[in-house]
């Protein structure tokens, strides 16, 4: 091919949660394990039809429990891999998922999030896993969760996810909500020469002198593919460079940070945000996933309406984007409304990071409809003449 030859982008109207499932294929995903649950079962649908034809492998589990661990043990063996859940599933995967991020393994879990608590609203949109996704297991660990908005953004940072997860060698979460997996819009699909791929570092030394946690020379170590030689032990347990168990306190101190700061010591890596109409802006909005969309309409007409707002929109919920955050804090002096479909979770960090005395408000629905222009709107009026 020469240089000169051009790619077409194909140009398709998928749903939300076919774009996941296209993008996975397309950086690299050969594994997915699942249950079907609503409001993500088309990704499992299409997996089940789109891997086959790959040579991939679907593989629909018993149980929530049982899918995480299949995707686990087959990333073990070298392949790239993802599963897809909702509300409860994601409350059952949670075990597992502190388990791959002890023996650090990579892989993709996405939760197309719906109303809860507990069977909650299946069919409806809710954003009520935010802190389920940085706190829902137990233990100290790194946290990566991306929340795009618009289904251009779902396509790359799934792939995101993907190239996160093996550089890393951790879990990933992509969160989306149910209006983001069900809304069909344009979108023009990058070609694979338009994608950066991330594959794992695997092992250059000998087999004998592989160690799967030998942090030595990178805060991330090479990861051996199973079945290829190098013979490891991953355990759940604390463990020291070798994989086996050790109650060694200065071992076990010395790895859990290690598996904090591979994610904190590589931020620039990891942020990403949107920073909206933010420089001049007396009031700013935070919001995220399908809410940000409404949030930016409600930007934008109170702009029409001489009144100085702005939106930061976290891609990155997880670490959550602490340094424009506080920006925006001390920025906005009015107030900052923040709006998200739960009664109130990322508000918090919001509090936290802000200027001490810039109100923080919320606008807040769990009624599974979605939180409108206008009552955003309202908020941003109301803080503006405060």
């Amino acid at each position: 091919m020469s240089a000169e030859t051009t790619h077409t982008r194909e140009v398709v109207f998928w749903p939300g949660n076919e774009v996941v499932a296209e993008a996975a294929i397309a950086a690299g995903c050969s594994f997915f394990a699942g249950c079907p649950i609503t409001p993500s079962s088309e990704i499992a649908q299409i997996m089940s039809q789109r891997l086959p034809q790959i040579g991939g492998k679907f593989i629909q589990m018993e149980d929530e429990i049982a899918a995480m661990g299949a995707i686990i043990g087959a990333s073990l063996t070298g392949l790239k891999t993802m599963t897809a859940t909702s509300g409860p599933g994601f409350s059952l995967k949670q075990e597992n998922i502190g388990f791959a991020a002890m023996i650090e393994v990579p892989c993709v879990v996405v939760n197309v999030m719906r109303g809860g608590p507990s069977t909650g609203l299946p069919t409806a949109i809710g954003q009520s896993d935010v802190m389920q996704a940085r706190w829902g297991t137990h233990g100290d660990r790194s946290v990566i969760a991306l929340t795009p908005a618009y289904l251009d953004e779902v396509y790359t940072e799934t792939v995101r996810a993907f190239n996160l997860a093996e550089r890393f060698r951790m879990p990933v979460m992509l969160l989306l909500d149910e209006v983001l997996g069900h809304l069909s819009e344009r979108l023009d699909i990058p070609t694979q020469e338009e994608l950066t791929i991330i594959n794992r570092v695997r092992p250059t030394v000998p087999r004998r002198e592989y160690y799967p946690y030998d942090s030595r020379t990178s805060d991330v170590p090479p990861l051996a593919d199973y079945y290829t030689g190098y013979r490891f032990h991953a355990t759940g347990l604390n463990h020291d460079m070798t994989g086996f168990p050790t109650t060694d306190p200065d071992i076990c101190q010395k790895e859990n940070e290690r598996i904090m700061h591979k994610v904190s010591d590589h931020l620039s890596e990891i942020e990403s945000y949107e920073d909206y109409l933010l420089d001049d802006a007396e009031v700013g909005v935070v919001a995220f996933g399908s809410t940000a969309r409404a949030a930016r309409v409600a930007v934008n007409s109170a702009r029409e309406k001489g009144i100085k707002a702005g939106m930061l929109r976290p891609i990155t919920l997880w670490p959550f984007p602490e340094t424009v955050a506080r920006r925006m804090g001390a920025r906005c002096t009015k107030g900052v409304v923040v709006a998200e479909a739960n009664l109130g979770q990322m508000i918090y960090e919001v509090e936290r990071l802000t200027r001490s005395g810039t109100p923080v408000v919320g606008v807040n629905k769990v009624g599974g409809v979605p939180i409108y222009p206008a009552e955003i709107l309202a908020k941003i009026e109301g803080q503006a003449k405060s």
